[in-house]
């Protein structure tokens, strides 16, 4: 199987990039200078009609969408290592859930504190920023209740999940997300960047 991985450092494509290597997968990888604009290319577009990071190709068929991605690794991968629950076990579904939850809930709610914050100047708010804060700090406390019960996402070992739902909150944290304020939160989230895997760079 030929996996390559079309991506830029520090950037939504660098969660794939942990994944690949906690999963221990071989690929090729290809830098897409996002700040030239190569994400915007005739030959990338055919690849991921979005222009953006990443693009993953399996066999040179292309997939994009990172949260995508990463599911698709978790159940070819994950399973066989250890890193992601078999399929109709219940903490599959929980695995899903997660996962969407940081895409999705978590997501929508740091993507209008980044517009509220940092976005084009008529659209920067700060009463927008202050209740996007407020839903963080709401969905921040539904997660510390749950690994207030347990170490990781599943229970009582490291997944994906972790890996999945920890960079996206790591990159809340650099938009100002009150995550230190939820100290099960935190502490997890030092675990998981902790990890060999997370510390790729470039």
């Amino acid at each position: 199987m030929s996996i390559v991985l079309y991506w830029h450092p520090m950037s939504s494509a660098t969660p794939i990039a942990c994944a690949l290597a906690e999963l221990g997968v071989p690929h090729e990888r290809v830098k897409i200078d996002i700040r030239t604009g190569e994400q915007r290319r005739p030959e990338y577009l055919a690849l991921n009609p979005n222009g953006k990071v990443p693009t993953m190709t399996v066999d040179g068929a292309p997939m994009f969408e990172a949260l995508a991605i990463h599911l698709w690794l978790g159940h070819r991968f994950g399973v066989e290592r250890g890193l992601w629950p078999a399929a109709g076990t219940p903490e599959a579904l929980q695995a899903l859930s997660w996962c969407a939850w940081a895409y999705v809930t978590y997501g929508a709610v740091l993507v209008r504190l980044q517009v509220a914050t940092q976005g084009d100047e008529t659209l920067r708010s700060p009463v927008h920023a202050d209740a996007a804060m407020r839903g963080l700090n709401e969905l921040l406390t539904v997660l510390d209740a749950r690994l207030a019960q347990q170490p990781w996402m599943l229970g009582a070992n490291y997944s994906l999940v972790d890996l999945v739902v920890g960079s996206v909150l790591g990159y809340s944290v650099y938009l100002g997300a009150p995550v230190k304020a939820h100290r099960h939160v935190q502490a997890w989230l030092e675990r998981v960047q902790a990890r060999p895997a997370m510390q790729i760079e470039a």
